[in-house]
């Protein structure tokens, strides 16, 4: 579900931004740039979903349980554990949250004898709290009954060295992150430069006529096309600026990829930097 809806809206983004590019300013080149701007909201956070789907896992030792469901790690000492019960043995129902997709259903809902209760689930029809002396967890292992006597062995046994808790979330990471003076440079230089290369392209258009842009299947240039499709090129460069912010950020979180979080995030601003100087040649190129 979630790869066709990503795919979706990847492929509406891209046509009418196509379209955008075919028309001159005016009424249907404002509704083409809506279209495909809307269509794009919803990617980023439909490609997290889909990631922490891939990414989701439940693990059990002696020492500890830990949930993990995208950049969200929760580390839960096994002592810690108070219960472990089905959903469905709840005198009072738990409503689910409100916005879900079918196999990601994330989110904090109060209960009233529980209190907040985060969902860190795939399957509405698998449901099994984890109650903590903190927060109560919503999670869906594919063996419910086994996993209930896996950890309920696990408490009888004892831990032989106690797990330290630990609760990591994708604000922590961006905000670990942020905190490095390099990060913040790669950052900040490639949202300026992106918004300045939109403002740019935004300000010229108008008085551009007809330009050079893309190429036939032989490698030779296709010919001129309207000035608004010069607006490709921002959209195309804020598109991999902020794919590549995102996938920085799954690197960062391991201190041995962070080497690769830097290299994805001077890349974003070193492929901005061409597609500012993309702009300029075709702008200054005779038809």
């Amino acid at each position: 579900m979630q790869v066709t809806l990503v795919i979706v809206a990847t492929v509406l983004t891209a046509l009418f931004a196509v379209l955008a590019s075919q028309e001159p300013i005016g009424l249907r080149f404002t509704i083409y740039i809506l279209v495909a701007a809307f269509a794009f909201f919803p990617l980023p956070f439909l490609s997290y979903w889909l990631y922490s789907l891939n990414r989701a896992n439940y693990s059990l030792d002696r020492e500890k349980l830990t949930l993990t469901w995208g950049l969200r790690v929760e580390q839960i000492p096994v002592s810690e554990v108070e219960w472990v019960r089905p959903m469905e043995s709840l005198a009072s129902p738990l409503a689910l949250p409100f916005v879900r997709l079918p196999g990601a259903i994330m989110g904090i809902r109060r209960h009233p004898d529980l209190g907040p209760v985060e969902f860190l689930a795939s399957d509405a029809k698998a449901l099994l709290l984890v109650a903590t002396s903190k927060r109560v967890f919503v999670i869906s292992p594919q063996d419910t009954i086994g996993f209930m006597q896996n950890i309920q062995r696990a408490i009888e046994m004892g831990s032989l060295s106690p797990a330290k808790p630990q609760s990591v979330y994708p604000g922590f990471v961006v905000m670990q992150a942020w905190d490095s003076m390099l990060v913040r440079y790669l950052w900040l230089a490639g949202l300026f430069l992106n918004i300045g290369l939109l403002a740019w392209v935004t300000l010229i258009i108008p008085s551009l006529g007809r330009i050079p842009l893309g190429f036939l299947p032989s490698g030779a240039p296709a010919g001129p096309v309207p000035g608004a499709g010069l607006i490709l090129l921002p959209v195309v460069s804020l598109f991999s600026y902020l794919t590549g912010w995102v996938s920085g950020l799954t690197f960062y979180r391991r201190l041995d990829h962070r080497p690769l979080a830097y290299i994805v995030w001077a890349s974003g601003v070193f492929s901005t930097l061409l597609f500012l100087v993309a702009v300029m040649f075709i702008v200054i190129t005779p038809v």
